[in-house]
């Protein structure tokens, strides 16, 4: 049981991560993001006003209907872009045999597992070997706290 809890969390925190990378990088459904795109000028500096210019184009993008509004609808079929962009890219990165399936193997390459190994350790702060719903919400909380340290100023 407790194996296949760990293997469940593995499984978890590898998934939101991978999906946290994707929004990070913020690219056009969900295609990964580079300096060069952002600098639209190629002066070598990205100003604020070619990262508001990738906004409004990623809002013009999403806005199927043109009406500067987006609907649910519209984001919903957005985010279902991304995420089959990015289901796409994890199938061809690390399918190791080429059959388009990922096995659990396939998932569990051994720096992934340290990495969620020792995201489990963070979270564990009394070192039990378990995480303690006191414990969960800390780490949530903490979360959160770094995205709106990493959020722009408006």
């Amino acid at each position: 049981m407790k194996n296949t809890v760990f293997t469940g969390l593995i499984a978890a925190t590898a998934i939101a991560v991978a999906g946290g990378a994707v929004y990070a990088r913020g690219g056009h459904h969900g295609a990964p993001i580079d300096f060069e795109t952002l600098d639209s000028n190629s002066d070598g500096q990205i100003t604020k006003e070619e990262m508001q210019a990738r906004g409004a184009a990623r809002m013009a993008s999403a806005d199927t209907d043109g009406d500067g509004f987006l609907t649910k609808e519209e984001l919903e079929a957005a985010g279902a872009e991304r995420a089959r962009a990015f289901a796409s890219r994890m199938i061809e990165r690390l399918d190791a045999n080429a059959d388009g399936k990922l096995s659990a193997e396939e998932m569990q390459k051994p720096d992934r597992a340290e990495r969620a190994e020792r995201r489990f350790d963070r979270v564990d702060t009394d070192g039990n070997g378990t995480i303690s719903e006191a414990e969960f919400d800390a780490a949530r909380a903490n979360m959160k706290g770094h995205r709106k340290e990493r959020a722009p100023a408006e």
